[in-house]
């Protein structure tokens, strides 16, 4: 029996390394005031802190996508990729980036976390000032469709920032206002709106955690902030600076003032504090996953699955090895509005498949792939994301 002990822990250990490279944060030095200290993998089963990926202090290669080549920057400036004030940040797992952005800044800094080569994208639609706190960028989150988005404090520019061809390209997607039954809970307002982070669901909607313990969900088509209510179980006087969905759906917070992470349960918005006592300075998260997601890697079988995730030539593999599976399977794809936009019929021999699929007629976007048994039951959900 305890020969078994040994293996289990490994992959125990394996699966828990790999859910950590999931979550990261920009992490201040231990000041009243923001000074960023590195990007860093967090450990939000824990409730600690893990690798390091990039520091301030660290030599940073950056690439102009609008110069085509290499540049140095003025690092006495507040627009450089090793910027003191940085609280924005969102993760594109699709190409393994940190996206992010200083607060005194318009620049969008591009971060591989395996090279730590850095691409700087000259923005010129975000319209921000130093001296004008409304315009300062502070949420940032991926989107489910695969595009990153970006909020400043007062809500008067929504971002959208793509990848397209190999470059990056920004849009202004308009103003957030204040829905009617808001009241005093405003998300315009200092005091009740600003500050904090935000998140994305499966609709491709936001949920914004303003640094008062505020929550307002955003409907993207509408441009509209709902007050959905305040986070209650954390203390009083909690500054909330970082969130992000773990793998749970859970929406984990962090403070910039130096405290514990917290784990939130969207549907009740009650926070409870992660085991960790570690409490350290974060100023933003974010992860790889969404809340509310329907399509949260259902796999009931470990040898049935669908490559790559990411499509840019309208084709995926379907792979089964597996003699418990046989007959026909129907595969099913549907768009992150959950409606059916292609279906394809699929015959396994002696328990094998191995057959491409063309998406014909797809555009880009997010899309959720299933494969069921004739009778109905589900044998794999699995995002994808197609791009050009």
């Amino acid at each position: 029996m305890k020969k078994h002990l040994f293996p289990l822990f490994l992959f125990v250990l394996s699966a828990n390394v790999q859910a950590q490279q999931d979550f990261f944060a920009i992490a201040g030095k231990d000041t009243s005031s923001i000074v960023f200290s590195d990007f860093r993998v967090m450990d939000v089963v824990n409730g600690t802190s893990g690798e390091k990926l990039f520091s301030a202090d660290a030599t940073a290669k950056v690439f102009s996508q609008e110069r085509k080549g290499n540049v140095s920057e003025d690092k006495n400036s507040y627009g450089n990729s090793q910027s003191v004030t940085m609280a924005a940040l969102a993760y594109d797992p699709m190409n393994n980036n940190l996206v992010y952005m200083p607060m005194f800044s318009s620049n969008i800094y591009i971060l591989n976390a395996k090279t730590k080569d850095i691409t700087l994208v000259e923005n010129t639609v975000t319209k921000v000032t130093s001296c004008d706190i409304n315009s300062h960028i502070t949420r940032m989150t991926a989107g489910y469709d695969g595009n990153i988005y970006a909020l400043n404090n007062a809500g008067t520019q929504l971002i959208q920032i793509s990848k397209k061809g190999g470059q990056y390209t920004v849009n202004d997607l308009g103003i957030i206002k204040d829905d009617a039954s808001n009241g005093k809970n405003s998300f315009t307002a200092m005091e009740t709106g600003f500050g904090g982070d935000m998140v994305a669901d499966a609709e491709n909607n936001f949920y914004v955690f303003s640094a008062s313990g505020n929550v307002f969900k955003i409907i993207a088509k509408e441009l509209k902030a709902k007050f959905v209510g305040k986070i209650s179980g954390i203390p009083e006087h909690y500054s909330v600076n970082g969130s992000a969905v773990n793998a749970k759906g859970k929406v984990v917070i962090a403070s910039a003032k130096g405290d514990r992470l917290y784990e939130v349960d969207l549907e009740t918005l009650q926070a409870k504090p992660l085991p960790g006592e570690e409490k350290p300075h974060i100023y933003d998260l974010a992860s790889k996953y969404f809340a509310n997601d329907r399509a949260s890697s259902i796999n009931t079988l470990a040898n049935i699955d669908i490559y790559p995730t990411k499509v840019d030539e309208h084709l995926i593999n379907v792979n089964v090895n597996d003699k418990a599976i046989k007959g026909n399977l129907i595969l099913t794809v549907f768009d992150i509005s959950g409606k059916n936009v292609m279906k394809q019929n699929l015959s396994v021999k002696d328990g094998s498949l191995n057959q491409q699929i063309y998406l014909k007629s797809l555009i880009s976007g997010a899309y959720i792939v299933n494969i069921t048994e004739e009778s109905g039951k589900v044998l794999l959900n699995k995002k994808i994301l197609v791009t050009e």
